[in-house]
């Protein structure tokens, strides 16, 4: 595929066509900012609306497709048009051969029809300056998150900071030792993970372009994502930063000059950095909970090995391998997620078609559809990852790093999750952008 399959170049233009451009960014920040704090409004400033606001983002995100396509945005590409068919070919013939629930389909298709396409209206809208500049904003509130994880990991589930979606008490998720997995200002804790995950990107990046950002603000957002690392209790945000680690290890090898300088300050500097960091109390006690959790949940699942292995790849191969057992046309739209299983039968314990992701692609849409999709998603992000080994060679690091985190986003995560759903459209559409040189120095909106 080409690189235009991702975005087409915009011409600058004066007049009502730069207001218009100026509107899609500011709609993209707001799409963050909700993603952000959407989940404060269901817990502490408006529980009473907690449901509605459960999809505040889904109007957002009807009105930036249809702002982009009064801008003459390119809203059809060979991702999209794939994704469209599926997805409307399944909503279909969820009717036919499906749970036939009209709002639970809907709940389903509005992921692939609704958001999927802000991956590349983000593409199209934004530069490289532009993603810079939403990393510049995630340090700003890494340190305040960082706080408000540690005031809800030392609070007891009653206290306000610990309030859940609607009011009540217990926001947290069983950790370990007692404690529990914060969600920050999220409806959820993976909501926690996701944000340290893509902040910990630009923590990164910023690192080899320090004039770029306040350099205070880098340095206290550097202090956060390695302190949440304890308090967020959670194995999976260790994973990613790691993963992002070995690129930010290899972008700065391959990229030499300044990058391989950097990189050795980072050799020195961080391993201080965490030994003065371990030897406070507050965050002693968050390693020593956090290892009890992990060494728990590795020997319930057989180690790393079984982590990555069973829990991870077997359960994508597993996903597919499964296929020819479900019925062609799948179960339906919306009803492999939590509100669909709430609306079909009044409780969300349990998953009725599978809790992974391509489990639930394959089981709502069947065999030929829902491996359609996920195909897609897979090759979405290789064509993104392969562009991005050339940029670093050119020494420009952002793709490669944002890489580090689209890959498992676009191909594995949970979208049937809206927080999920939120950042992985978020973090694909930022790795899109960032292909993009400033038009400044192009003439051209993204190009």
């Amino acid at each position: 595929m080409t690189t235009s399959t991702l975005h087409e170049p915009l011409p600058v233009q004066a007049g009502v066509t730069d207001r218009q451009h100026r509107l899609l960014k500011q709609l993209m920040w707001l799409y963050l900012l909700l993603l952000l704090f959407e989940g404060a409004l269901r817990k502490w400033f408006l529980p009473a609306l907690q449901a509605p606001l459960l999809i505040v983002r889904d109007p957002l995100a009807l009105l930036i497709l249809l702002q982009a396509a009064n801008r003459h945005l390119r809203l059809l590409n060979p991702y999209t048009l794939v994704i469209f068919f599926t997805t409307i070919l399944s909503f279909l013939m969820t009717f036919l051969d499906g749970h036939q629930n009209l709002f639970v389909a809907l709940y389903g298709m509005r992921i692939t029809v609704l958001h999927f396409p802000l991956i590349f209206v983000m593409g199209q809208i934004f530069d490289r300056s532009d993603v810079e500049r939403m990393g510049s904003f995630l340090l700003w509130v890494a340190p305040f998150m960082t706080v408000l994880i540690a005031l809800q990991f030392y609070s007891p589930q009653s206290a306000w900071v610990n309030r859940a979606v609607g009011g009540g008490e217990g926001g947290g998720f069983d950790g370990a030792m007692g404690y529990f997995r914060p969600p920050g200002t999220f409806s959820f804790t993976n909501g926690t993970t996701l944000f340290f995950s893509l902040t910990s990107v630009f923590v990164f990046y910023f690192w080899q372009a320090t004039r770029k950002v306040n350099f205070l603000i880098l340095v206290a957002a550097s202090v956060g994502i390695l302190v949440a690392i304890p308090l967020a209790i959670s194995r999976g945000y260790l994973f990613q930063l790691v993963i992002t680690a070995f690129f930010f290890v290899v972008g700065s090898l391959v990229g030499g000059g300044r990058a391989v300088g950097r990189l050795g300050i980072a050799a020195v500097v961080l391993p201080v950095l965490l030994l003065i960091l371990s030897g406070f109390d507050f965050v002693q006690n968050g390693i020593t909970v956090f290892a009890d959790r992990f060494t728990k949940a590795s020997l319930s699942e057989g180690g790393l090995e079984g982590t990555l292995g069973d829990r991870f790849i077997g359960g994508m191969i597993s996903a597919v391998g499964g296929a020819d057992e479900l019925p062609f046309w799948g179960q339906g739209l919306g009803k492999g997620t939590i509100v669909g299983a709430t609306l079909l039968t009044g409780s969300s314990s349990t998953f009725l078609v599978a809790e992974g992701e391509w489990g639930r692609i394959i089981g709502e849409m069947g065999a030929l559809l829902g491996i359609l999709t996920v195909f897609t998603r897979v090759i979405l992000a290789v064509h993104c990852a392969v562009r991005s080994v050339f940029y670093v060679f050119t020494r420009r690091p952002l793709p490669w790093l944002l890489t580090s985190v689209g890959l498992i986003q676009i191909i594995t995560a949970n979208w049937s999750q809206p927080t999920a759903l939120g950042f992985a459209i978020i973090t694909a559409g930022l790795l899109v952008a960032s292909f993009n040189d400033p038009v400044e120095e192009t003439g051209t909106y993204a190009a």
